[in-house]
Order: C-alpha cells, then sequence, then structure tokens
C-alpha cells in the first residue's frame, strides 16, 4: 500500500494481480475509472494486425448476461458515459457516472471487460464497420499522411502498422482469434484499474475485487522488440488533394528517458502552440500554411517528435527548408531565457490544466503506474521543468536533429517534386 499526501492516492494489488489505483478528489459529485490493458497495436502480429482494436469494439456488443441495447440502456438510465479506445501500448474501457452510481456503472464496466461473446453474427457487422472507419481514414489527408510516415518510419515494426489494422486482415479476424487474444492479454497481471473521483478507496477496492474476482492472474507473453527507425524520404502522389501534406520527423527519447522535461520544451518552443517558432515563421509571417504544429510520441522504449504541415505544391520544399531552419537554430544557439521561461509556463500550464478533471485523473493514474510504477505529484513535475537550463535543450537539439535521421513523407499532388537527402542538412 502506497500513499501520497499531496493527491489522495492509494494503490492496492488484489490477489489475482490486478493493480487498483484511487485518487480521492472529494469535490465532485462523479467517479471516473478505467479498465487497463497493458498491450496495444504494437503487441500483435503482423496477420492479425487490427485484432486489439477490434476486441475492443466487440466488448461493447454484449457479455452473457447483457445484449448491446441493454449495455447502453443502462448507461443512459443512470446518466453515465461508457468509452473505450485503443492504442499503440495500451486498451482502455471507462466509464464516468455520479458517485451514487458507482454499483451499475462497475458492474457494467466489469462484465463487458470480463465476459464478452463475440457472437459470429456481431463479429460480420462490426467488421463492416471497423472497415468504413479504416475508409474514413484514408480520406482524411492529415491522418493518412501520419499513417504513411509511421508505416515507413517504423518500418517491418508492430508500432508503424495502423491501430484499425488494414482492410486485409480485419477482413481475416475471426470468432476463435478474437476469444484466444482476449483470454491471453485479460489477465490480472496485465491489466490496472484506476478511479478518480468522490470515492472511498477500500470499499471501492472491495466492490472492485467482488466484480474482478473471475479475472485470470498472470501476464500476457509477449516478444517485444525495440524498433529500429528508418529515415525514409517518401513522395506518394495524390491528385485528388488540394495540399500537400507533410510530415517530417526524427527519432526522440523514450517515455522514462530522463531527459524527457528538455525534450517537451524541446518540442514546445518548435512547434507546441501559436508563440512557437514554426508558427510564427510559416503561418503568422509567411502565410504558407494554416496548420502547422510539431508533435512528440513517445512509447516505452522509443519515439518519434514530428512535425505537420499543409500548404500548397508549390510551397512545399520552401516548408521543408524553414523547418530545417529552424532546426539549424535550435542547435547553434541556446534559448533565451524569456523563451526558455514562456515555455516552461506553457507546458506548467497545459499539465496543471490536464489535472483539472477526474477523466484525466484516472489516466494519469494509469499511466504512471504503466510507465513508470510510481508516481508524481504536479509540484515533482513542475520542479523538474523548472531545472531544465537553456544549454540542456540546445544538446537535444544537437541530438535529434540530424540529416540522416530525419524521415520526411509528402502526400498530395507533387507534381514533379523532388526530395533528396542532401536537402535535409540542418
Amino acid at each position: 500500500m502506497t500513499m501520497s499526501t499531496e493527491r489522495n492516492l492509494r494503490r492496492t494489488v488484489l490477489p489475482n494481480g490486478l493493480i487498483v489505483l484511487t485518487e480521492r478528489m472529494e469535490h465532485l459529485r462523479s467517479v471516473a475509472m478505467g479498465a487497463w490493458v497493458k498491450s496495444g497495436s504494437r503487441c500483435e502480429a503482423a496477420e492479425t494486425n487490427g485484432i486489439s482494436h477490434f476486441v475492443e469494439h466487440m466488448l461493447f456488443k454484449g457479455t452473457r448476461s447483457r445484449s448491446a441495447q441493454h449495455i447502453a440502456r443502462e448507461m443512459d438510465s443512470i446518466g453515465g458515459n461508457l468509452d473505450a479506445f485503443t492504442g499503440k501500448e495500451t486498451i482502455c474501457f471507462n466509464v464516468k457516472s455520479l458517485a451514487e452510481h458507482v454499483p451499475i456503472a462497475l458492474d457494467v464496466l466489469a462484465d463487458l471487460v470480463l465476459n464478452p461473446v463475440f457472437a459470429s453474427n456481431d463479429i460480420e457487422r462490426e467488421r463492416g464497420v471497423i472497415l468504413e472507419e479504416i475508409k474514413i481514414d484514408e480520406d482524411n489527408p492529415d491522418v493518412l499522411v501520419h499513417e504513411l510516415f509511421t508505416q515507413n518510419f517504423w518500418r517491418d515494426h508492430p508500432l508503424g502498422k495502423p491501430i484499425l489494422g488494414t482492410s486485409a486482415t480485419v477482413g481475416r479476424l475471426d470468432q476463435q482469434k478474437l476469444f484466444d487474444y482476449h483470454g491471453g492479454r485479460f489477465l490480472g497481471g496485465n491489466m490496472v484499474f484506476s478511479a478518480a473521483g468522490n470515492l472511498d478507496h477500500d470499499g471501492f477496492v472491495d466492490s472492485v475485487a467482488q466484480k474482478f474476482a473471475p479475472l485470470l492472474p498472470g501476464n500476457a507473453v509477449m516478444e517485444e522488440v525495440t524498433p529500429e527507425t528508418s529515415a525514409r524520404i517518401v513522395l506518394r502522389n495524390k491528385k485528388a488533394l488540394e495540399q500537400v501534406q507533410i510530415c517530417l520527423g526524427v527519432p526522440a527519447p523514450p517515455i522514462t528517458d530522463d531527459n524527457r522535461y528538455a525534450t517537451l520544451i524541446l518540442n514546445t518552443v518548435l512547434g507546441g502552440g501559436m508563440s512557437s517558432r514554426l508558427f510564427q515563421t510559416i503561418r503568422e509571417e509567411r502565410g504558407m500554411a494554416y496548420s502547422i504544429y510539431s508533435d512528440l510520441s513517445p512509447y516505452r522504449d522509443t519515439g518519434t517528435l514530428c512535425i505537420y504541415a499543409g500548404t500548397s505544391a508549390g510551397k512545399a520544399l520552401e516548408v521543408v527548408d524553414l523547418i530545417l531552419d529552424e532546426f539549424r537554430k535550435l542547435k547553434d544557439a541556446p534559448l533565451g531565457s524569456e523563451e526558455l521561461t514562456r515555455a516552461k509556463d506553457q507546458l506548467k500550464g497545459n499539465i496543471l490544466m490536464g489535472l483539472e478533471s477526474s477523466s484525466s485523473r484516472m489516466a494519469n493514474l494509469a499511466r504512471q503506474e504503466m510507465y513508470f510504477q510510481q508516481f508524481f505529484t504536479a509540484e515533482e513535475v513542475i520542479a523538474r521543468i523548472d531545472q531544465v537550463e537553456a544549454v540542456q535543450v540546445q544538446a537535444m537539439a544537437q541530438q535529434l536533429f540530424a540529416a540522416e535521421r530525419i524521415a520526411v513523407t509528402l502526400l498530395g499532388r507533387l507534381d514533379g517534386i523532388k526530395l533528396n537527402r542532401t536537402r535535409l542538412v540542418c
């Protein structure tokens, strides 16, 4: 049992290995809770790519005692909100309800997580839904360019495969594969249950222990290979698009890296908001893009820092040049104190505002447990941000921004655009 004084956090491990985390927030009337599975799309075999997401969908289609309609009506009758998502490294099933309705909400959540039926006719119907979801992403240029970038960046590794799977892999998933996946991943040692809101830890843990008693102990057997990145230049012609979509990225540190705060500040300064260098240069000064930003995607053992921009074909190469200019400046000179302070304050504001809802605190608890096996208070995180010095940010820029590590994907009506490695020197 561990406790934190600043945030009212408690942690209990059930006999089957399920870790239960709570944060008491007495001023709220609601409770957010989530069942987190510690495997997502990066833990899939190539031939079953998309199965994590398929299972996530299917769990809402009915249990041994509830139909899909029954689940929906029961949640609506208490004004609750039931949802789920699949990521590269996790699947989460979550529910938010008023504190007095927690027994019902918890009962529904536990039932759908533990007792899916995977009925054949439901599988066929949901396959159609997911195939339509895949088409939506293919029709959405900024999603598609990120997907193409990711596939080429983590080439031949599960991290590079789409979370939704492909029409070919989703077409092959059957009932037995879904049961095998559920039985092999939904295990006490491979899950975390977190909750935040108006609750009492001991009473809540008793309820979770009762509902999740049927959950088998054990850990998922998975071969985890740390991915190699590949710095490919990919030019994909798509004549139907008005804009050229640009993704330009480099490998970045994993989520638990000691220098993660310097990386966060670097990303904030580069393209993390309206005062960022890329936004000011490319949108405000030159009017060459409506949307331009940089984004960090850290994972267990690796990560990426990716810049996205949408611009006209005639300006695409100039936008690439301007991005590389900013890389160069960040490598050549340390940040001024004013810019450093502004980036720190922006980050701290984002983190503190991100902890205002019970749902975000519930997610924060689970992620800290899964990635760090410990809890950082907001004060500790802010202290770490404050400690970052300009030279550390510059050193991170020098480490990340090297021509041979840069990957670029251009998507759109490329009209003879050519891009080679010499242009990426920074």
